[in-house]
């Protein structure tokens, strides 16, 4: 899957969010979980663990599958802890799929 956020003419359509994730989220499977979540909803992008000890996200997909996977986030799989999902800006990224990278 593609996203054009920056393209003016999808903007209706698809959206980009930069996140940070706070609360127990590390050493709980949470970067795999949310790159399954994605994956189902269609919505690319990438996450990694910040030495803060939240996960730092990029969101991008049709607006209500990335609205799905935000709403997700907020519950974490079972052994998370989530206390917050801020999204800190918008995000413009052009990418396709979904990875978990390396520990900022």
């Amino acid at each position: 899957m593609s996203c054009h956020c920056g393209d003016r003419s999808r903007m209706a359509e698809s959206i980009g969010v930069h996140v940070v994730i706070k609360g127990r989220v590390q050493g709980v499977g949470y970067r795999a979980w949310l790159a399954r979540e994605a994956a189902q909803a269609q919505v690319s992008g990438w996450c990694r663990n910040l030495p803060t000890g939240e996960v730092e996200a990029v969101l991008c997909g049709a607006s209500a599958a990335v609205q799905r996977v935000l709403d997700a986030c907020r519950h974490g799989p079972s052994w998370a802890n989530v206390i917050a999902v801020d999204v800190v800006s918008n995000a413009e990224p052009v990418m396709d799929g979904f990875s978990v990278r390396d520990t900022a």
